[in-house]
């Protein structure tokens, strides 16, 4: 018995020590089968963006390297009620609140009550002694500007200038000792897939991390001028405006700006090349200038292509040429193809459009245009961007903005099929004037302009013509369709 007892364990210990070495075996294999991602390295410092962390990768380190630069921004405005709909009043029961006209009768008894406002967003460091950028919207009409610093440090913030055509702004603090700053990488190297931190202000919640990586380059939002944005999955929400998008190298490739009202893992930010030209321009000269060819352009769609023989859709085509502009003294002619700008390919407008405008006037600069099928290099001067002009555009919009506080856009068939639009003719109204005879006439940003006091408005340059003859003292009526709704509103301004 005892011997069976023996021979027992000692098989029992046989098989232990054979699982054992089976198991250090099959851990080998396995550690050999999934091997960390090597570690990617700052070339600046040679510390770790990645660590690894009992074979888990982790931001912890770049994190805490980059946080200081960070800000977050709060603002206070003034705001005129001129409707009695300023006060703040959202119901959680949306549109069909039973309790919607008792608050909106109540609150219209009190007209043209000014109202304080207040704001929140991001910011980033980019000089040691104060100086720091955000997006022009975060600060634009804001009374007072408040900086926190990532310790809690808190300054009063003034505003060195700002570019709505970019919508960057630069603020100025006096800190008391040395700040940490941020660094501007090149955007133009950023690929499709890449890793990207955001740190910013969400919700007022103060210093948030959040990560994803680059989804789409070049996003045409048409938000503005230089319409050219990083789409990025990485969590950004209201707040995050101004905060900056980094690389795992620790560099600023983006300036958060933008997301989709409703979506989830899509927000853009504006890349770092554009934010750099304009930050730099701005703490040397006060203000941003851009680069002008003169040109209207229009991206190239399958039916034009096959009417013109092209073999692609690449490249901007000329639609017009401003009389005596850069282009028409080069021999810009309407018609011709841009298809690249100093050895660079232009695939899209927004490329030609970006590339010009972070060009100094004065530069001359060499364009590879496609005229009649021939290629051929045209030598252009660059010229300045007139102030009352916008990039694309040879009118100007600033009177209608100031007269009647709307910003209005025309309708191209890319934006038609972006915003899922019936009209592919008009004008659409990206922004309303807070306070404006617009506001208070019920316009609302997303309308289609299609008729001015019952003309028809089918592009910017009838919207032009008609805003130019509204007379202080009189209404103007507007035909505007809303959805699939067509109402009609009306517009006076008092004498």
């Amino acid at each position: 018995m005892k011997q069976v007892i023996s021979l027992f364990f000692l098989i029992l210990l046989f098989f232990s020590v054979s699982l054992a070495a089976y198991e250090r075996r099959e851990l080998k294999s396995l550690q050999v089968a999934g091997e960390p991602v090597p570690e990617i390295v700052n070339p600046k410092n040679d510390e770790p963006a990645v660590v690894s962390n009992n074979g888990l990768q982790s931001f912890a380190g770049l994190v805490k390297r980059l946080k200081p630069a960070v800000v977050n921004i709060s603002t206070t405005s003034v705001v005129s009620n001129t409707s009695g709909q300023g006060f703040g009043f959202e119901s959680p029961f949306g549109e069909n609140d039973p309790f919607g006209e008792f608050f909106n009768k109540f609150f219209q008894q009190f007209p043209n009550q000014p109202f304080t406002q207040r704001g929140l967003g991001s910011g980033l460091i980019v000089s040691e002694d104060g100086y720091v950028v955000t997006n022009n919207h975060v600060v634009d009409r804001a009374r007072d500007i408040e900086v926190v610093l990532d310790g809690g440090d808190k300054y009063k913030a003034e505003v060195v200038g700002k570019d709505p055509k970019t919508d960057i702004a630069v603020l100025k603090i006096n800190p008391k000792r040395k700040l940490q700053a941020a660094r501007f990488g090149d955007s133009d190297k950023l690929e499709i897939g890449d890793w990207v931190i955001a740190i910013g202000n969400p919700f007022g919640l103060g210093h948030t991390v959040t990560a994803g990586i680059v989804s789409a380059k070049g996003r045409s939002l048409g938000m503005g001028n230089y319409d050219d944005f990083i789409q990025t999955d990485a969590p950004i929400n209201p707040g995050n405006s101004g905060g900056p998008l980094f690389n795992l190298n620790g560099e600023v490739v983006g300036v958060d700006t933008a997301i989709v009202a409703g979506g989830q893992g899509i927000g853009f930010a504006i890349p770092a090349n554009m934010v750099s030209n304009v930050v730099e321009q701005i703490k040397t000269n006060g203000k941003a200038v851009h680069g002008w060819l003169g040109v209207m352009i229009q991206p190239i769609s399958p039916e034009i292509a096959e009417g013109m023989k092209l073999s692609e859709l690449k490249g901007a085509l000329v639609a017009d040429v401003s009389p005596g502009g850069p282009a028409d003294k080069a021999g810009i002619k309407r018609g011709d193809i841009i298809v690249a700008l100093n050895g660079k390919k232009v695939d899209t407008v927004s490329e030609l459009t970006n590339s010009v405008g972070v060009v100094q006037p004065g530069t001359k600069e060499n364009l590879k245009v496609v005229r009649d099928g021939v290629e051929r290099d045209v030598s252009v001067k660059i010229g300045e961007l007139p102030e009352n002009l916008a990039a694309g555009e040879e009118k100007s919009h600033e009177v209608s903005e100031e007269k009647l506080g709307l910003v209005v856009q025309g309708i191209t068939p890319q934006i038609a099929n972006r915003l899922n639009l019936d009209e592919t003719t008009g004008v659409i109204v990206t922004n309303v004037v807070a306070g404006s005879v617009a506001q208070e006439a019920g316009f609302r940003p997303g309308d289609v302009i299609v008729e001015i006091n019952n003309k028809s408005v089918k592009n910017m340059k009838d919207y032009d013509k008609a805003t130019a003859m509204i007379e202080k003292g009189g209404s103007t009526l507007f035909l505007v369709k809303r959805g699939d709704n067509t109402i009609y509103l009306a517009v006076k301004i008092e004498k």
